[in-house]
């Protein structure tokens, strides 16, 4: 019976169904044959990635050796509008203080003898058609000694006042209101100048510090040979009175040691800021001096402000420079 099904069932086969044999190759479907072959198109994608990743690393390096040989491009200038500089830096100051002091050179002297030369010089200050006088009657005389810018004051793009401090034959320090206006690179003096006071005197309040007596001692026995070194310029003995990391220079025979007048130390630890005021003697002149005339060498007194530092037994100059210190009481 199963021999029987078998050969009936081997009945229902047909021709196209039966499995060829195996040297037969495998018959391929239509649908099959008609699709492309797609076996190596991720390769092709990978090449094509790379060629492009070497060209850009190819530009880089290409446009980096230009810019190493042609140097950093030239900045560009902005065309747009730019912001116009506040009036203080419109107006030449500098130009204009040195302009105020010539004019105040010619205006603070009066002589009748020289007036017409007087008014020659400031019609070069004044504007067309103002008188050289500049308000003088033409009379008194008056000589001018020395004078100093003592600020400006800018009153607009093209104008501002130069007060002048100027010291007279007669003594007086004054102050000079010189108006000036500049336009395109030329001046003139505007109106006329002002005479204002000078600065007044000012009194400094007296030091209320307590003084180290022992440490004034002290320096008033050490300090007569530093201050002879430094007056001459002896490195080899300033170098034993200097504390270490300090350099002074001297004076180089410029006067010579008279003697030591005083000396404030005020209390406190091992560094001090110590005043003390010396006398020189200034050399006679190359000519005929006082001392071949038998009269005493020129003498100045003067104060000096000098940082000082204790190591072991005795005091070793840091600094030495001006003093604050305020005069002493003495006679006129």
């Amino acid at each position: 019976m199963a021999r029987r099904a078998l050969l009936d069932r081997s009945a229902e086969f047909t021709v196209d169904d039966q499995v060829p044999p195996p040297s037969q190759p495998h018959p391929v479907r239509p649908d099959q044959a008609a699709s492309p072959w797609r076996g190596a198109g991720g390769r092709w994608l990978i090449w094509l990635a790379r060629a492009v990743a070497w060209a850009v690393l190819l530009l880089i390096g290409y446009r980096g050796v230009v810019a190493i040989i042609e140097g950093p491009a030239p900045r560009s200038v902005p065309t747009g509008p730019v912001a116009a500089p506040s009036e203080s830096t419109q107006f030449p100051v500098t130009s204009a203080e040195a302009y105020a002091l010539d004019f105040g050179d010619v205006y603070l002297n009066l002589n009748p003898a020289s007036s017409a030369a007087r008014s020659r010089d400031l019609a070069a200050f004044l504007p067309p058609g103002a008188s050289g006088a500049a308000g003088w009657n033409g009379s008194g005389t008056q000589r001018m000694l020395d004078e100093q810018v003592a600020g400006i004051s800018i009153t607009g793009s093209h104008s501002a006042v130069v007060t002048l401090l100027a010291q007279l034959s007669n003594g007086r320090l004054i102050e000079l209101g010189v108006p000036v206006y500049a336009n395109a690179g030329r001046m003139s003096v505007q109106g006329l100048p002002a005479w204002l006071p000078g600065p007044g005197k000012a009194t400094p309040p007296a030091g209320s510090q307590t003084s180290d007596q022992a440490t004034e001692t002290a320096l008033q026995t050490q300090l007569p040979a530093f201050f002879q070194a430094f007056a001459t310029g002896d490195q080899g003995t300033l170098a034993r009175f200097t504390a270490p990391g300090a350099r002074l220079t001297g004076l180089h025979s410029d006067v010579t040691f008279g003697g030591i007048d005083s000396v404030y130390a005020p209390a406190g630890g091992a560094t001090r800021q110590v005043s003390v005021t010396v006398t020189w003697h200034l050399p006679a002149p190359g000519t005929a001096s006082s001392a071949a005339a038998g009269g005493a060498p020129a003498a100045l007194q003067m104060t000096y402000q000098m940082t000082v530092v204790r190591q072991g037994g005795s005091w070793d100059v840091r600094s030495i420079g001006a003093s604050t210190q305020p005069l002493a009481q003495g006679p006129p």
